[in-house]
């Protein structure tokens, strides 16, 4: 999948670039945005593989705010204006979409963004990247394999990831609820402060389950129901 932001100040343009991308089976939104400085704020915490973004908008124009990017992803402008064309060619824009452009025209600048993506980038299933997350901690982008996921570990805005084998956790600056959107149905929350890999449980003893020697983490009342009906499906005895 290529995970995409949409850009646009004005709300019915943003409403049908969302619809377009959903039309596409290769895209997932990440976000949409009403304007450049909230985009800005967004990649401040997350990261996209492309941006579909508005060039004519107040207080930054997406011209700038994509040269402004350090690293910016693939962008395909979209804009009202056709003089802005050259120029957006000339900040390697993968694409340029002329208002009022139908689905057609979307989407051919969506194969086009997936001819320039990395190899196998958007095919998850046949690499093993379903596999894989990224997540920003500190100055850097680490890759992370889902399945060495022990545990997550919810503080205030900012989440503690427990890799197996790993003394320290990757600490990242993320919502419980992101979090658990993206990750597979063996992974379950049993806490408003955990999410456990279901498949590294080691013991459920009382109201808490044990994934380690020394790691016992504590099941909400909230999350109870849930977690004894996984146990119960997977219970062998009388």
């Amino acid at each position: 999948m290529i995970r995409c932001l949409a850009i646009d100040d004005e709300p019915l343009a943003l409403k049908q670039l969302v619809a377009y991308i959903g039309k596409v089976p290769f895209l997932e939104l990440a976000a949409q945005c009403q304007s450049a400085i909230e985009a800005r704020s967004f990649l401040e915490n997350d990261t996209v593989d492309a941006i579909f973004c508005d060039i004519n908008m107040p207080d930054l124009n997406g011209m700038d705010f994509v040269k402004s990017l350090a690293v910016p992803p693939l962008v395909v402008f979209t804009t009202a204006y056709s003089e802005y064309a050259v120029e957006g060619f000339r900040v390697n824009a993968v694409d340029y979409l002329l208002k009022p452009f139908g689905l057609q025209d979307f989407q051919r600048a969506a194969n086009r963004l997936r001819e320039r993506m990395p190899a196998n980038t958007t095919d998850e299933h046949q690499s093993g990247d379903a596999d894989v997350i990224y997540l920003k901690t500190d100055y850097r982008i680490v890759k992370v394999s889902i399945s060495d996921i022990s545990y997550i570990e919810g503080m205030s805005e900012y989440l503690k990831v427990w890799i197996d084998g790993e003394a320290k956790p990757i600490i990242t600056l993320l919502s419980m609820k992101k979090m658990e959107e993206r990750l597979p149905d063996y992974f379950m929350r049993i806490h408003r402060s955990y999410i456990v890999n279901l498949n590294k449980i080691q013991e459920v003893n009382k109201n808490r389950v044990i994934m380690d020697a020394e790691t016992y983490l504590p099941i909400g009342d909230m999350y109870k129901e849930t977690f004894q009906a996984y146990i119960d499906r997977k219970f062998l005895g009388k």
